[in-house]
């Protein structure tokens, strides 16, 4: 299996889609805005204008073996016309980016078995590719990401303040987001759920304070939560069954 079409290529699917080439796949690549077919054209990405609230026009881009989405879109109908167009396609394993927004903040740790936050559409979605018997396809839930130009330092401007900061954070860097992906599929490793995110969960208050000092910007405002709301998802699994070793697993050396 070494065709690989990427549905999303943006800040995570773009790079992403590199790396795939660069490791000898075969590599599709979406966009839903026409500028951008040029440039995923000169990186040798295969480019294809999609998008998946259209009943149709996915055809060439899902002639491959496996499809990785890597969308923000919450859209459960479009979903699942993406889903009735996958089953009609040559596409075998699926490679569906999820959150682990779809956990509650209940005080806790959190692994792959426990209660979701109900009535989530990101859940909903989950369960179109968990359920289908046409194609076999793994979940990865991604925590906060950072990486590129995407710096945690940046996230609340001046003068906005920082909520729950004795809660703990739970971030991924993009590199280690990709080396995930790669292993999921190096190892053949499907019809499961993984949680995906650094293994160091230092108090809000620290990671911010920290992010701000990097980029030589003032000290950040934090609110004065009386109750405080947390979780720490657990990333036990993705170590243990894909005895995978994060890159980036100290987030105060951002």
């Amino acid at each position: 299996m070494n065709k690989i079409s990427i549905l999303g290529c943006g800040w995570l699917g773009k790079p992403l889609a590199v790396s795939f080439l660069e490791n000898g796949f075969s590599v599709k690549g979406s966009t839903t805005s026409v500028e951008k077919i040029k440039v995923l054209e000169d990186l040798n990405i295969e480019g294809h204008l999609v998008n998946i609230t259209e009943e149709k026009g996915c055809d060439a881009f899902l002639e491959a073996d496996i499809l990785i989405i890597a969308i923000t879109s919450k859209a459960i109908d479009a979903f699942k016309n993406l889903v009735a167009q996958i089953e009609k396609s040559t596409i075998k394993k699926v490679i569906f980016i999820s959150s682990t927004s779809v956990y509650p903040r209940i005080n806790k740790v959190m692994n792959e078995e426990d209660a979701l936050v109900e009535n989530s559409p990101l859940v909903i979605i989950e369960n179109l590719f968990r359920e289908n018997t046409f194609f076999e396809s793994t979940i990865i839930r991604f925590a906060g990401l950072f990486g590129g130009d995407r710096h945690p330092g940046n996230w609340f401007k001046n003068g906005r303040k920082i909520p729950q900061p004795k809660g703990f954070v739970n971030m991924i860097h993009r590199e280690d987001c990709m080396g995930i992906i790669h292993e999921v599929i190096k190892q053949n490793c499907w019809n499961t759920i993984f949680n995906a995110c650094a293994n160091h969960h230092p108090t809000r208050k620290d990671f911010y304070l920290n992010a701000r000092a990097s980029k030589g910007l003032e000290i950040p405002i934090f609110e004065e939560n009386e109750v405080y709301e947390w979780k720490i998802i657990s990333v036990k699994k993705v170590q243990e069954v894909l005895g995978y070793t994060f890159k980036h697993d100290n987030l105060l050396e951002i």
